[in-house]
Formats: C-alpha cells, structure tokens, sequence
C-alpha cells in the first residue's frame, strides 16, 4: 500500500501545478458500429469512469474496420479523445498494407480491459461431437467443410486459421460482415462451423440450435463452464481469445495515461460493472499501460508469424 501511494505521489508531482485537471471537459470514446460487444463494453466502462473521474465519457461509434482508429491516431494528444477496440484494431496492419496509423507507433496503450473467451461451436446437423471427432471429420473431407467469419484478421477468423495450421486440416472460410451475420449464417445452416464469443451463441447452444465443442482459452472459462479447452480435447497447445483494449494518441503525457489505467482498473473492480461485463460474454481484466504494451507486442508477434505461414492477406 506504502508503494502505491508513493507512485501516485509521484505522479502527481510530474505534473505542473498550473496544468488543468484532468479531465477538465467531456472525453469523446470512440469505438465500432452500435449494438456489437465492443460498443457495449464502452458504454459499460464509460459509466464507471464518468463515477471515477467526474467527467462524462461519451461514446462515438464509427463502422468497423480501421475508421475508429484513424480518428484517434489523429486526434489532439490531450486525454479527450480515446479508443476501445478489439484485437482487430491492432492486427489489421498485419493483414493489410493500406491502413492509415501504425498500431505502435500512432498510440498509446492504457489498460487491456476484456478477454473473451472463444467457443468452437458446429451446425447440429455436422456430426462432429468433440474436437477429435471435428479434427478427423476434416481430414477425411478435405476443402468440403467451411466456417463463418468476420473480415480478415478478426479474432474468429485467427482463431480458425491456427486451428487449421494446428489441426493440419483445410477448411474454407466464408465471410460476413460482422459476428451477428456469421452467427446467424451458422444457426441457418449456411456454414457448418465457427470460432465465436461466448456470449453470441451461449443461447443459441443452450436451446439446441448450436452444438459447443470447446473453448479456445488456455483454460476452462467460468463463462462456458461446461466445456473443456481445445487445447485438453485434442489440440494441445492451441490457445485464442478475444480481446479489447483501451488506447490514446501517441504523445499523450504519461500522468494522464497513468491517471485513466488506475480510473479503469478501479471501474473494473466494481462488481455490478464486472457481472455486466460477463453478461455480455467479457471477462474484466485491467492492466498497467507497460503491461498491456508488452502484451500488445507479444500478440502481434505471434499472430504475424501465422498471418505468413498460411499468407493471410485482406489486400
């Protein structure tokens, strides 16, 4: 406790006196299309740090893709303007060569803030009930089973090229605009398979109209409870998630960094924002910006060594 306090102190001396607190006016969120998980992890957030900080957060949804982080690569360096996106923010550069910002060197991270497990679910009508059984089904059908996407480079469309690569099997992977189209293709038959967020099929798996197989976590989700890894049921080492973080401007000062990691880590602490997180199929993480930057670096390491192992390219 001693320690910490002694952080903030310090953290509190960097600035100068005469500089405004901060923040000193509403900050602007910017984050994907309305209604999908990661626009409803912001407005969840966004409550808890409006309570922390004394300001209101504001969400400013933009269409998926590189959009919401072109805007804050370029936005005023000052705090007002973040962004919460999912790991396909930082992996699209790794898939395309036309992105306008440099995930490293256009902003700086703050706080990984949810890890969502991924669950393996299958059309009923495929008659794989385990991983082993899905894994032999695709050996003996060579290219003939197929699995629902978002664009190239979304975390479903990783997680099932490392099953491929991992599994050694050729499945053809069909896109969609967005998780709930990808869902709903699977549900109607249209695709046999997909990587998706626990809290899209949950439903759909509970009443039948989907058949779960495992998660994709290094270890059992309390979200799936029922279900074992991929990594126990056939796949050793295999190992994906879904993630989402938050992230300023490059050249934001580092106390204002510093003073939204502890206003989130404090928001994620709250137990009505941490059970409203799970509803959604997220599980609350937080995390010190040096940590979320290691992370961040380690991810992208491991997913562009993939991307030109099987050459996954959106361009």
């Amino acid at each position: 406790m001693r320690e910490i306090s002694c952080a903030v102190a310090a953290l509190l001396l960097a600035v100068p006196a005469s500089a405004q607190p901060y923040p000193d006016r509403p900050v602007r969120i910017v984050t994907a299309e309305a209604g999908g998980s990661q626009d409803v992890a912001a407005r969840i957030l966004a409550v808890g740090l409006t309570a922390a900080l004394g300001q209101q957060f504001i969400i400013d949804n933009r269409s998926s893709g590189v959009i919401p982080g072109e805007i804050v690569s370029r936005a005023k360096p000052d705090g007002h303007t973040l962004l919460i996106y999912a790991g396909t923010f930082w992996m699209q550069p790794l898939v395309r060569k036309s992105v306008p910002y440099d995930p490293v060197r256009d902003f700086a991270p703050i706080s990984l803030i949810i890890a969502s497990p991924t669950v393996l679910v299958v059309h009923p009508a495929l008659p794989a009930k385990s991983v082993k059984e899905l894994i032999a089904l695709a050996k003996s059908r060579p290219g003939e089973l197929n699995f629902a996407m978002g664009s190239v480079g979304a975390a479903n469309h990783l997680a099932a090229e490392l099953f491929k690569s991992m599994a050694g099997v050729d499945m053809l992977g069909i896109g969609y605009r967005g998780n709930g189209s990808a869902v709903n293709a699977l549900v109607s038959g249209q695709v046999q398979l997909m990587f998706a967020t626990a809290s899209s099929v949950t439903p759909l798996v509970r009443i039948g109209r989907l058949r779960a197989l495992a998660v994709a976590s290094a270890q059992p989700s309390p979200l799936a409870p029922d279900l074992p890894t991929i990594a126990s049921a056939g796949l050793p080492g295999y190992e994906s998630q879904s993630t989402t973080g938050f992230f300023a401007p490059a050249k934001t000062p580092p106390a204002l960094i510093e003073k939204m990691s502890r206003a989130i880590a404090e928001a994620v602490a709250d137990p009505e924002v941490v059970q409203k997180l799970v509803s959604q199929g997220g599980g609350a993480v937080g995390s010190s910006p040096k940590a979320f930057g290691e992370f961040l670096k380690n991810e992208s390491s491991r997913w562009l060594a993939l991307a030109k192992e099987v050459n996954i390219s959106a361009d």
